[in-house]
C-alpha cells in the first residue's frame, strides 16, 4: 500500500471515529432529557443523522484538502513534464530528417535511419503514455473521423510485419464519433491479433463492414468455443508459445465496454471473425 492511499484510510477512519463519537454523546443527550418512544423517534434520530453527516462532511473537507491538493499538483506536473518531453523527441526526428538530405554516406545515413527509427518509436512511445495519462486524470475528448480512413491508416501500420498475409478491406466512408486514439488503438489490436494468429499458408484478414458491424476475420485454426469469454482476460494466451503479453484484446474489450461497443467473436468453418457493433458511435 502506498502512503498516499494510507494517509487516506487513516484520515478517513480518524474522521468516521471522531464523528461516531460526537453523535453518540449527542444521542446519550438527547435521549436523557426527552427520551426516546414512538412519538419523539423521529425527531431525535433524523436530526441526529443530518448532523453527523454536516460534522463528517466538515471535517473530510478540512482534513483531506491537503491530500488532493497534493494529487492535483501531482496531474499539473505530470501534464506538463509530458507535454515538455515532446519537444526533444521533435527536435531529434527534424534535425535527423534535415542531415538525410545533406549526408550521402552509407553508413552515416544507416546510423541517422537507426537514429530516426530510435525517435520515432520514442515518439510512439510519448503518445501512448500522454494518451494513458488523459484518460486516468482527464476526460477524453470525442472527435469525429471517418470509419474507412481509421481502417486504412490502421492496415498501413503493418506493412512491414505482415509479411505473406493478405489484408483486404471494404469499409465505406461512414462518420464515427468517439475516442478517436483509443478506437484506433482498438483497430489495431484486431488487426495484429488477426495477423499473429493466421495460417501460415496463404494468410488473410479480411476487413468488413454491414449494417452497424465492423468484422475482421482471419483464416486460421478456431479459438476454442470455452475460450471465447477468456480471450479477452488480461495476461491470457490460448496458445502460450506465440509472442507478447496477452494484452491486446483485454485493451480491445476494456475500451469497447466503456464506448458501448458490443463485441462479438464467431468461428466459422476456416477462421475466426471479431465483429464489433459500432451503432452507438456512428453520427
Amino acid at each position: 500500500m502506498n502512503s498516499k492511499k494510507r494517509d487516506f484510510l487513516i484520515s478517513l477512519s480518524l474522521i468516521f471515529v471522531f464523528t461516531l463519537v460526537i453523535v453518540l454523546y449527542v444521542n446519550y443527550a438527547l435521549i436523557s432529557i426527552f427520551g426516546l418512544n414512538d412519538d419523539n423517534f423521529m425527531f431525535v434520530i433524523i436530526p441526529l443523522i443530518l448532523f453527523a453527516i454536516i460534522i463528517f462532511l466538515s471535517f473530510t473537507s478540512s482534513i483531506l484538502e491537503p491530500l488532493f491538493k497534493s494529487d492535483e499538483n501531482l496531474q499539473k506536473n505530470i501534464k506538463e513534464t509530458i507535454h515538455e518531453l515532446n519537444i526533444p523527441v521533435s527536435t531529434i526526428k527534424m534535425n535527423t530528417q534535415l542531415l538525410q538530405k545533406s549526408i550521402s554516406d552509407e553508413k552515416s545515413l544507416k546510423r541517422l535511419n537507426r537514429i530516426t527509427e530510435a525517435s520515432n518509436n520514442l515518439l510512439k512511445l510519448y503518445e501512448d503514455m500522454e494518451y494513458n495519462i488523459k484518460k486516468e486524470i482527464d476526460k477524453i475528448d470525442k472527435q469525429e473521423a471517418t470509419l474507412d480512413t481509421i481502417i486504412n491508416t490502421s492496415i498501413s501500420k503493418f506493412d512491414d510485419i505482415k509479411k505473406d498475409t493478405k489484408i483486404t478491406s471494404n469499409v465505406p466512408t461512414i462518420n464515427v464519433l468517439t475516442d478517436l486514439n483509443g478506437f484506433s488503438k482498438c483497430i489495431d489490436n484486431l488487426i495484429s491479433n488477426a495477423i499473429k494468429y493466421n495460417l501460415k499458408d496463404n494468410p488473410i484478414v479480411d476487413i468488413s463492414y454491414k449494417n452497424n458491424i465492423l468484422s475482421i476475420f482471419n483464416t486460421g485454426e478456431n479459438i476454442d468455443t470455452k475460450n471465447i469469454l477468456m480471450v479477452f482476460d488480461k495476461y491470457y494466451q490460448e496458445n502460450s508459445s506465440n509472442d507478447g503479453f496477452g494484452l491486446g484484446l483485454n485493451i480491445v474489450k476494456e475500451f469497447c465496454d466503456n464506448n458501448k461497443i458490443v463485441i462479438k467473436i464467431d468461428t466459422i468453418s476456416n477462421g475466426n471473425v471479431f465483429n464489433l457493433n459500432l451503432k452507438n458511435i456512428l453520427v
